[in-house]
């Protein structure tokens, strides 16, 4: 009988040097969408597709990540001595959002190393790994989930993109099974424009049965002592089958300056209480720009 999907890893102990200086000392997962860090809201798309046991591989630089999640009871008092009671709610539930843990990654050995770290806390279950910059909606993560318990196998998120950008993701060359859902026969690694078998670029969401583990600790570090997942999920597809579950919008790679603005922009409209007053804002920004 096939184990339902309960836990999920997040990935989070990277440097951040594409956001220096201000990744010098606050974490990139703690960049702020308006008023909520981007870890939040990964956090908030994992419980919304069912996985309440979240494990975050963090580093000894991100404390703040930890501090995020836990009880701040000097704080709490302090809201509702001034009968601030829906903010001291709100600060109060982050740490009843899940059951979430922790574990530091000790050095920078690659994103399969990172999620190797997870064995002991996973065990023989089936997880879904999260990429700490990758902010997604549109239920993305909540169908893999549904196509695992379905089909019992990996799954991992694919998106289509520009032929020109293919080098700079992992691709999949694939065999089409339904609307959304392909079958994936081979991945590479940043390939050349001219040798990508296909403009499916991985992205950001894997779900893995636990014989990764096995697949991950058989790797063999790579450019600059890395232990790639793409490697290990290549030597997974020779014992079972790997699902691709692809997708078209609702993507921000927090970890890139121009998407993070996009994702400030995108769901500041979307606020009730700020998208209005938003977007008249960007309508004068435009007219004093000369922009339409």
């Amino acid at each position: 009988m096939t184990k339902l999907v309960k836990k999920a890893v997040i990935p989070a102990a990277g440097l951040g040097t594409r956001f220096l200086p201000f990744s010098k000392a606050v974490p990139k997962e703690m960049l702020p969408i308006i008023d909520r860090p981007v870890i939040q809201y990964i956090v908030e798309e994992a419980v919304e597709a069912g996985l309440d046991d979240i494990l975050i591989i963090t580093s000894r630089h991100k404390k703040a990540i930890e501090d995020h999640f836990d009880r701040h009871t000097e704080l709490e008092l302090a809201l509702e001595a001034k009968s601030k009671f829906e903010d001291s709610n709100l600060v109060r539930s982050l740490s009843e959002m899940a059951n979430i843990h922790f574990v530091r990654q000790g050095e920078a050995r690659g994103l399969g190393h990172a999620i190797g770290m997870a064995r002991q806390h996973v065990g023989n279950e089936p997880f879904a790994v999260l990429l700490g910059d990758d902010i997604m909606t549109g239920g993305v993560l909540k169908g893999m989930v549904d196509t695992y318990n379905q089909q019992g196998t990996s799954v991992v998120a694919l998106m289509e993109v520009a032929k020109e950008d293919i080098s700079s993701y992992g691709c999949a060359a694939v065999d089409a099974l339904g609307t959304q859902i392909v079958e994936v026969k081979d991945l590479v690694e940043k390939p050349p424009v001219a040798e990508a078998p296909s403009n499916l670029a991985i992205m950001g969401r894997y779900l893995f049965t636990p014989a990764i583990f096995d697949e991950i600790d058989a790797t063999k570090p790579g450019v600059g002592g890395e232990i790639q997942i793409t490697d290990a999920m290549v030597s997974l597809m020779k014992k079972e089958r790997l699902l691709g579950y692809t997708f078209s919008e609702g993507r921000f790679d927090t970890g890139m300056k121009i998407d993070y603005l996009r994702a400030v922009v995108e769901f500041a409209l979307e606020r009730e209480d700020l998208g209005q007053e938003f977007r008249e804002l960007l309508k004068g920004i435009c007219t004093r720009e000369g922009l339409t």
